[in-house]
């Protein structure tokens, strides 16, 4: 699979974390990220709550089930691909990575860093690609686009007020998320379960490319 930017001691950890629980749910947790992250490898379900719910439907779970959290999720994708993916899946984070890469230098002088999934290898051929930005005002980044003559559509804002935008191109979409300076330099280090998020940008993809490309005949 994709290299993961995590130390392996700290990816054991998190296994061993989903597989014994560090509580009475700690099982049922690990069984529903699992189940949750093959139906959105197998079936492209990009509605997360959705598919955590239809995990306990099918692993016959109560409706009040604890239901794992989104990094849980994560770290099963990050498995799932590993068993499964194979030389496709590197392949697609592959040139998910190469096209985030032109717009991380489009957008060089608004920092733009790469979030998510592709960042952190474990997004399905349906995933987007997740870009955030610094601007000022949101519409000066439409009006870059305008002015380039690139196709995008507005999206609703995100819960921290961002601006959304959409890009579809042939190697998947692309999702840009833009914020002021100062929201910018608030936004929180960590996600929900506590662990660093992963915001990179133009150098670190371009090793990142050339890390995966040393390793194809691993």
């Amino acid at each position: 699979m994709s290299r993961r930017p995590r130390s392996a001691a700290a990816w054991e950890a998190r296994r061993a974390e989903r597989r014994h629980g560090l509580g009475p749910d700690g099982e049922m947790r690990a069984s529903l990220a699992q189940a949750a992250a093959r139906l959105i490898a197998e079936h492209g379900l990009v509605d997360w709550s959705y598919a955590k719910r239809k995990a306990a439907r099918e692993l016959g779970l109560p409706a009040r089930a604890a239901l794992p959290r989104d990094d849980e999720v994560e770290d099963a994708l990050a498995e799932y691909h590993a068993l499964f993916g194979g030389d496709e899946h590197r392949a697609m984070i592959r040139e998910r990575r190469a096209e985030a890469l032109d717009w991380l230098r489009r957008f060089a002088s608004r920092d733009a860093r790469l979030v998510g999934g592709v960042a952190a290898g474990w997004a399905t051929e349906h995933s987007d690609i997740r870009i955030e930005l610094a601007a000022d005002d949101a519409k000066s980044v439409e009006m870059e686009l305008l002015n380039a003559r690139i196709d995008f559509r507005p999206l609703p804002g995100d819960e921290d007020g961002a601006g959304e935008y959409y890009i579809e191109t042939r190697r998947g979409g692309v999702r840009l998320s833009v914020r002021t300076p100062g929201a910018w330099r608030s936004r929180s280090p960590r996600d929900r379960g506590g662990r660093e998020m992963l915001r990179l940008d133009a150098a670190a993809v371009e090793r990142l490319l050339v890390s995966d490309s040393g390793s194809e005949g691993i």
